[in-house]
C-alpha cells in the first residue's frame, strides 16, 4: 500500500487497523562512473514497496536526499547536513504518530544515514511517541552477500551494482565496469588511509579516485535478483515480527 496512491478515506481506514509504517530512505549521491547518482534511494524504495506489497503495510513516499557531504566532490552529489536531516526525519514520523503510527521502519540504503536515523529513533522512542528502526538490506544478508561476491564493495561495488542490474538495469552502465574497477580500490584496507587506528580520511574521494570500491563486474543482474529476494524476505519478516509485539513491551522499560 503506498500513501501517495491512495485518498484519505482509504488510508483512514488504513490507520484504524493498523499502526505500522515502512519508510524508504536513500541519498542521491556518486555511485562511481557506472551506477546513477540515485543508487541508493532507488534500492530502498524497492524493497520498501516490496514489502508493502507483500504484507499490505503502509509504504510512504521515498527520502531521496540524505548525508552525503563525504561525496560532494563529485558533480551532482546533494546532501542535507545532518542537524537537517535528523530534525526532518523525526518531525514526519512524528506526523505519523498522529495519524496513529507507533512502529516505523526505515528502509535505509545509505551508509551515511545509520547513525542519524537511530539517533532519531532514540529519541522517539524516549518520548514514547513511536518505536522506529533503521534498517539496511546488506546488514540482514551478510553471509549471502559474502558468499556472492569475492570483493562485495562497500561504495558502488558488485552488490550495489547488481541490485540496480536487477531494479533498474537501463540506468546502469554495463559498458563503464571495467573503468569502475580499475579506477577505484578493491576495498578500504587497500585505500591504506587508517594509520596506526585512526582513520585519516573524511571524504570518499580521499579513498578512491573514481569514488567506488570492489569489483564491479562480477555483479549481475541475476546475482541482485538473488540479493533482492533474500533481503526482501527478511523484511517482511522484520514488519510482521514488529506489528505482533505489544506497543507496551516496545516502549521504554521504567526507572530502576
Amino acid at each position: 500500500m503506498y500513501l501517495a496512491e491512495h485518498a484519505w478515506p482509504d488510508l483512514e481506514s488504513y490507520f484504524e487497523s493498523e499502526s505500522l509504517a515502512i519508510v524508504p530512505l536513500g541519498s542521491t549521491e556518486q555511485h562511481g562512473p557506472h551506477l546513477p547518482e540515485g543508487t541508493d534511494h532507488l534500492i530502498a524504495e524497492g524493497f520498501a514497496r516490496e514489502a508493502a506489497a507483500r504484507t499490505g503495510y503502509l509504504c510512504t513516499p521515498t527520502i531521496n536526499i540524505g548525508v552525503s557531504p563525504h561525496h560532494r566532490q563529485f558533480p551532482g552529489t546533494m546532501w542535507v547536513d545532518p542537524p537537517a536531516f535528523r530534525a526532518y526525519v523525526e518531525s514526519f514520523s512524528r506526523n505519523l504518530a498522529y495519524h496513529g503510527i507507533d512502529r516505523i521502519v526505515y528502509v535505509n540504503a545509505h551508509g551515511g544515514n545509520v547513525d542519524h536515523l537511530r539517533e532519531v529513533g532514540r529519541r522517539l522512542h524516549g518520548d514514547e511517541v513511536a518505536f522506529a528502526v533503521e534498517w539496511m538490506w546488506n546488514e540482514s544478508i551478510p553471509e549471502l552477500v559474502d558468499e556472492v561476491f569475492e570483493q562485495n564493495g562497500p561504495h558502488g561495488g558488485p552488490k550495489e551494482t547488481a541490485l540496480i542490474q536487477h531494479l533498474a538495469g537501463d540506468l546502469v552502465h554495463d559498458d563503464r565496469l571495467e573503468d569502475a574497477r580499475d579506477g577505484g580500490v578493491p576495498d578500504i584496507e587497500a585505500a591504506e588511509t587508517t594509520k596506526f587506528g585512526a582513520r585519516t580520511f573524511y571524504d570518499a574521494i580521499d579513498n578512491s579516485d573514481n569514488g567506488v570500491f570492489g569489483d564491479q563486474t562480477d555483479a549481475t543482474a541475476q546475482k541482485g535478483e538473488q540479493l533482492f529476494e533474500a533481503a526482501a524476505d527478511q523484511l517482511v519478516q522484520l514488519c510482521e515480527w514488529l506489528s505482533d509485539q505489544d506497543i507496551d513491551d516496545l516502549l521504554p522499560e521504567p526507572r530502576v
